[in-house]
């Protein structure tokens, strides 16, 4: 599992503005954890491991609303077609390398929001930004919103740079930053910059490569990809919402055969509609359906509630647990009740004058919730386990780590281990 993340760790290619060096900010022991001053400081970006539960905080600190990041485990079809629609875009993690320049844009096209990754290890953020703002329906929250009103007329560039000095973006992204991943950013910048002349005397080493993430989005009938190493887009054909995802996988799969066997150095990631904003739908629409039955069998059969199955409180056991109106738990309010509109089937059939044959559709409907309301409450747990991975990722354990180390050496266990390796 080690092994894994390793793999799956962003360490982007030298940027132009990384060149810039970084002052040392931090005045007390390395151990000690990163404080608020310590980020605010900082001026690069840390390094974020590809797992989905990150990119979710971030996207709702940021303040982005009914999107979700998931992982997707293979390009097999049956395994795409599962995800929730829309897929608003994939996230690719891989080697990176240099690609032919005539493969862009001459210019970043009208109507596409692309910005170029100016600093080292703000990949994330940035395949995250020219996505989310090329969704012209997506809620962005107010301080995205306003960068990319205010972004709009600028260059990929000038954007990037933007990106790089937005106090908002940096701090949500930094707030992963722990002390070490920190000093380690540090002194890989320091590393890459003693060691670009010789690399480029040696020609380049595919295997000492950083890991980057580059995004891919259907905007105006066409499938872009958006890497923001490089100084434009990419065009990759026309395609309609509905198939693009299918266009791009041959893409990927090119790029993953790449890789030699047992090798598992990329991850793909999707961001997708929330299915917590389809389920609280379905379920306005339930409780709506529901209550539009029983306004029915009231006008059919005034008192086909003595015919229902009753609890040992006389209560119906129909109705238990079942929702009728507005429910804080599952963030059901009574404006999208109203809003919500019936089926075309269910319209036919409140029309009926059988009140056998009502009571058997509202029966339906209410064991339908149940499940509805099942759906949502996994939904909702996967939000919390998301929370709760990110908040185990931004504690900073370096001062345990010494602690444990410091023990382990007065216990005589590191000499052991020490000339155990040296014995070998």
């Amino acid at each position: 599992m080690a092994e894994r993340s390793k793999r799956r760790r962003l360490a982007n290619a030298s940027s132009p503005s990384s060149k810039k060096p970084i002052l040392n900010v931090f005045s007390q022991d390395p151990s000690q954890p990163a404080t608020a001053d310590d980020r605010i400081r900082w001026r690069g970006f840390c390094e974020i491991e590809s797992d989905p539960a990150f990119f979710n905080v971030m996207l709702r600190d940021f303040g982005v609303e009914g999107v979700k990041v998931q992982e997707v485990v293979s390009l097999d079809q049956d395994i795409l077609a599962c995800l929730p629609r829309p897929v608003y875009g994939l996230i690719f993690l891989f080697r990176w390398r240099e690609e032919d320049i005539d493969k862009q844009e001459a210019s970043c096209p009208k109507g596409i929001w692309f910005a170029n990754q100016t600093i080292n290890n703000a990949c994330a953020s940035v395949a995250l930004l020219n996505i989310v703002n090329n969704i012209p329906e997506l809620d962005l929250g107010e301080h995205l919103q306003q960068f990319k009103t205010f972004t709009a007329d600028f260059t990929p560039a000038l954007r990037g740079d933007a990106i790089a000095n937005f106090g908002f973006v940096k701090s949500i992204h930094n707030s992963f930053a722990r002390k070490m991943d920190m000093l380690n950013a540090d002194l890989q910048l320091k590393n890459d910059a003693f060691s670009r002349t010789k690399s480029k005397a040696k020609g380049s080493d595919e295997d000492n490569a950083g890991f980057h993430f580059i995004a891919f989005v259907p905007v105006q009938g066409k499938v872009w990809k958006l890497d923001g190493l490089q100084r434009q887009p990419q065009n990759l054909g026309s395609v309609t919402n509905e198939d693009w995802v299918d266009y791009v996988a041959p893409e990927l799969q090119s790029r993953m055969a790449e890789y030699e066997e047992g090798q598992i150095d990329f991850a793909i990631l999707a961001l997708v509609k929330e299915p917590k904003v389809n389920l609280i739908a379905a379920l306005a629409e339930n409780v709506k359906s529901i209550l539009s039955l029983s306004e029915r069998l009231d006008h059919v059969k005034p008192d086909w509630k003595d015919f229902l199955p009753s609890n040992s409180d006389g209560s119906s056991a129909a109705n238990h647990d079942t929702l009728f109106g507005p429910c804080e738990h599952c963030e059901l309010h009574q404006e999208a009740i109203d809003q919500a509109k019936l089926s075309t089937a269910l319209a036919v059939k409140i029309e009926s004058d059988v009140a056998e044959d009502l009571v058997k559709s509202r029966q339906k409907l209410i064991t339908a919730q149940t499940s509805l309301r099942v759906s949502l409450d996994e939904e909702r747990s996967t939000i919390q386990t998301d929370s709760e991975r990110a908040a185990s990722r931004r504690n900073d354990k370096g001062l345990l780590a010494r602690g444990l180390l410091q023990v382990l050496e007065r216990m005589g266990k590191i000499q052991a281990v020490f000339d155990c390796e040296m014995d070998h």
